[in-house]
This record gives C-alpha cells, structure tokens and sequence, in this order.
C-alpha cells in the first residue's frame, strides 16, 4: 500500500518514486533544445524561444524570468553574459514554458483516442538487499488510458496531484499495486 514505505532503501533497495520515472520519460518526449545553455547557441535558442512574441514574454515573466526586456537583448546581441543566477532562471522557465506548451498535444498523443499508451514498469532494483528481506516485485505492463491529470501535474510541477495520479493508474496491477510506488524506472513512447 502507497505511503508504507516511509523508510524505502532501508534495507539497500534502490528506486524513485513512480511519477517521478514518469516525469523523467515525459521529459525525453518533450524534445527540449539539445544545445547546453551554457553554450552560445544554446542560450540564444532559449531566450528566442522566451521572447519571441507577446505571449511567450508574458509566459516567460509568469515562470519566473524577472530581468528586463533591456537586458535580454544585450544577452541576444553577445553585450552582456548572464550570470550563473540568471542562466538558472533562464532554463527553469524555458522548461517550464515548454512543458505548458506542449501539454495538450501530448496528452493527445498519449491518450491516442481514448486506446492509451502502454507503459513498461521495471521494479526497484534489490540488488543491495540482503537474501531474506528481498522481495518477489517483477517487470510490469500497464495501458493507461486517461493522461491528462497527469500530464497537467508535471507541466505544474505538482508532486502532490502527480503521485496522486500514479497511484490510481498503479491500482490497475491488481493487489500488489502497492509494490509500485517506487521503481526503478518506466518506459513508454508517443
């Protein structure tokens, strides 16, 4: 049952919660700009993509952008370089403002006409688990149908409703959905 393990990895086991592996796969789908930030063309993507119309600076500025229009364009035209900080708060809204803007065609992707998407659910790694503590929690499929209060927590970045989420989906395993609350990783494709 979900929230029992209060002390997971106490005994060597290895894992991450389930929405958690969840988010990291949406993540890989979301096909972010591949060039790092720190790299000049990395930088000018994101700030072209922040700044590019009227709503992308306001969506910009709700996610947390605080420097002035000024200050974007001497970074645009090579003037200036941003500070540590300001790349920080560069590429947190860039995530952000991407996962909002492609939330709803991945849901659409995902829920593909009400068919789902099929998720591989590989178990906690035991490994570093003594002999008799080890337990019996083997590789899982799952077809989740209904994607978008899941995909709407991560583009929020809200692990409360996500783990909510992930465990109503779990239920679907059976009786030992419990066992799924931390994995080692999940893996499915849009």
């Amino acid at each position: 049952m979900p929230g029992k393990h209060i002390h997971f990895g106490k005994y060597g086991a290895k894992g991450i919660k389930g929405h958690e592996a969840i988010w990291r796969q949406l993540d890989r789908l979301v096909d972010y700009i591949k060039s790092p930030i720190t790299s000049p063309r990395g930088l000018t993507a994101r700030l072209r993509y922040l700044t590019g119309t009227k709503a992308a600076r306001e969506a910009a500025r709700e996610a947390g952008l605080t420097v002035t229009d000024r200050t974007i364009k001497a970074w645009q035209r090579g003037q200036r370089k941003p500070s540590p900080a300001s790349i920080a708060q560069i590429e947190k809204a860039y995530r952000k403002v991407r996962r909002h803007n492609v939330t709803r065609d991945l849901i659409r992707r995902l829920e593909r006409g009400g068919r789902g998407t099929r998720i591989e659910i590989h178990p906690i790694n035991q490994s570093g688990v003594d002999r008799p503590r080890v337990r019996v929690v083997g590789f899982r499929n799952l077809n989740i149908r209904r994607w978008d209060r899941m995909v709407e927590a991560w583009a929020d970045a809200n692990e409360t409703e996500a783990e909510s989420e992930w465990d109503d989906a779990a239920q679907d395993l059976g009786s030992e959905w419990g066992e799924y609350e931390y994995v080692s990783n999940i893996g499915f494709s849009a």
